[in-house]
């Protein structure tokens, strides 16, 4: 009875541990290390997720977009009263696959955080990056932006619409 006890606590101490957070981090010498808790004096600590799939917003997603994502991660900032120019820009986006956070400036707090960040006051604007902005909806410099990223230039992950059939109707005897 003891070994079958001894068994299952080293059982449930290794089914923990392999749950256990694992972070990356370099010391004072730039030594890379990795463990489940970083050195105090760690740099650049990183947390690591070994053997967990990508979420699943992003397991459709063809690894081309995945590593453009996470490399340059999009975001288009609208407002409410923008009309057309925000409506294009979002089609723009869905038509050609890219993930992207959609940002609705509403308040006067938000309206003064992006115009500070962003150097501008018009909408729509992409954000590519986090550094790369870009007013006002323009089809071409959008889409060069996207390309250098690395995002495809079409989505080959969604289904096509299949092309309509006309239905056969009977012929018409006199």
């Amino acid at each position: 009875m003891n070994i079958h006890l001894i068994s299952a606590g080293i059982l449930l101490t290794c089914l923990g541990s392999a749950q256990a957070d694992t972070f990356r981090w370099f010391d004072n010498a730039g030594n890379v290390h990795y463990g489940d808790v970083p050195a105090e004096e760690a740099k650049q600590i990183e947390q690591k997720k070994f053997g967990r799939s990508p979420s699943s917003d992003d397991a459709a997603l063809p690894y081309e977009t995945r590593l453009a994502k996470k490399k340059f991660p999009v975001t288009l900032y609208v407002t409410d009263n923008c009309g057309n120019p925000c409506l294009q820009a979002r089609d723009f986006l869905n038509k050609r696959g890219i993930p992207f956070t959609e940002n609705k400036l509403t308040t006067k707090e938000d309206i003064d955080a992006f115009t500070l960040k962003s150097k501008s006051n018009s909408v729509p604007t992409l954000l590519v990056g986090t550094t790369n902005w870009f007013k006002n909806f323009e089809t071409v410099q959008w889409s060069s932006e996207l390309d250098n990223a690395g995002y495809p230039k079409i989505a080959p992950y969604r289904p096509q619409t299949p092309p309509s059939r006309q239905k056969d109707t009977p012929a018409v005897k006199n």
